[in-house]
């Protein structure tokens, strides 16, 4: 687990929808359970094609985010499609995918949202995982063919002086099983079949690692916050490898995701309970929608005149004028009347427009317009 969560990058950002079919703790790390919860979910109707005749709902436009907390035992794909399913939405996705075993944060963007995704992909993010000592995995998780083993355990001492080690700018060979393309080839398609994958080290930044707990000689509990890119699970070899033992992934919790930390994660059973509510009449589904510009927390906002927003929603430049006019240059996110309306760039005295939002249909509650 990207700390990923699908094939182990700790952002998951190596990953495309067909991970979800390996299947493994790639990226045990996004939200660290030492054991394995009932896949409820699978069992749930609503998380598969229903047969029979039954009449199809239209779908609808729903713009916004919702970061469910994924359970473990539900892929990455099966969790978009519940949701779009719950919002009756047309369009919906996710950044950053989580494999089955992990658990933890998975931003799914509805509607116009889908147009911010990479600005929540390339942020920051946070894992706590556990290692387990003593065995090296092919997949680097606790699902794959055990490799090696050894009888010695590292001390306390001994991993708060490797932590220095792993931290900063690094250079890190990505798992064999991973989402990397080698020659057009998935690496962990390659490596299925039995090829020897040998990928290139390429350096990673991490942030922070610190170790959170050690409940016994065989595991040791880390908390990482990390860039794109970075793999959880490799971070777990390499670790085991320099202690003189072994080590793997064996449970991984993602608790931050770009501008999405814990406090904005909703359990699917509530996200059930309140669908479940607005069917009746008793509640509203943009409850629990965060609006699309969560996502550009990190992006100046610019707003503009009624007029100047006509002209950019039509994907017409306006010149900047008058002493209000931002000095700056790069990527801004504009409204109108404290409304989305576009990202755009700023440059050589004019606002460019990139992407226009329409936000017709169901948008966030004007209550999860501010955040906690």
């Amino acid at each position: 687990m990207t700390m990923d969560p699908a094939h182990g990058t700790i952002g998951g950002e190596e990953t495309d929808q067909r991970d979800v079919q390996k299947n493994n703790f790639a990226d045990l790390g996004d939200n660290s359970q030492p054991h394995q919860e009932p896949r409820r979910v699978n069992n749930d109707p609503r998380a598969r094609p229903q047969k029979g005749n039954q009449p199809r709902r239209d779908r609808r436009d729903v713009h916004g985010w919702v970061v469910l907390d994924k359970p473990i035992g539900m892929t990455s794909t099966q969790a978009v499609a519940v949701l779009k399913r719950l919002f009756n939405a047309k369009r919906a996705g996710h950044a950053g995918t989580l494999d089955p075993l992990a658990s933890g944060g998975l931003p799914i963007a509805l509607g116009e949202a889908t147009k911010t995704v990479p600005f929540v992909m390339d942020g920051r993010k946070r894992y706590q995982f556990t290692v387990c000592w003593g065995e090296e995995r092919d997949t680097d998780d606790i699902e794959g063919r055990v490799t090696a083993t050894s009888d010695q355990r590292p001390t306390r001492e001994a991993i708060l002086a490797l932590l220095p080690r792993f931290t900063g700018v690094i250079e890190q060979v990505p798992p064999r099983y991973s989402a990397i393309k080698v020659q057009g080839e998935r690496a962990y398609d390659l490596a299925r079949d039995g090829e020897v994958v040998e990928l290139a080290p390429r350096p990673v930044e991490i942030h922070h690692l610190t170790l959170v707990d050690q409940p016994d000689s065989d595991r040791a509990v880390f908390e990482a916050e990390c860039g794109k890119g970075t793999y959880v699970r490799a971070l777990a070899r390499d670790m085991g490898r320099i202690l003189g033992t072994y080590g793997h992934i064996c449970a991984l919790r993602r608790t931050l995701v770009g501008p999405f930390d814990e406090n904005d994660m909703i359990p699917l059973d509530q996200l059930e309970a309140l669908c479940d509510r607005a069917a009746s009449g008793e509640g509203s589904l943009a409850d629990a929608l965060m609006p699309v510009e969560t996502a550009l927390d990190d992006i100046p906002a610019l707003a503009v005149t009624r007029a100047d927003a006509a002209r950019l929603h039509r994907g017409q430049a306006v010149l900047l004028r008058g002493r209000d006019a931002p000095t700056s240059s790069g990527t801004v996110y504009v409204t109108v009347a404290g409304r989305l309306l576009a990202l755009a760039e700023v440059g050589n005295g004019e606002i460019i427009p990139k992407r226009v939002f329409n936000l017709t249909g169901l948008t966030a509650s004007s209550g999860r317009n501010e955040r906690n």
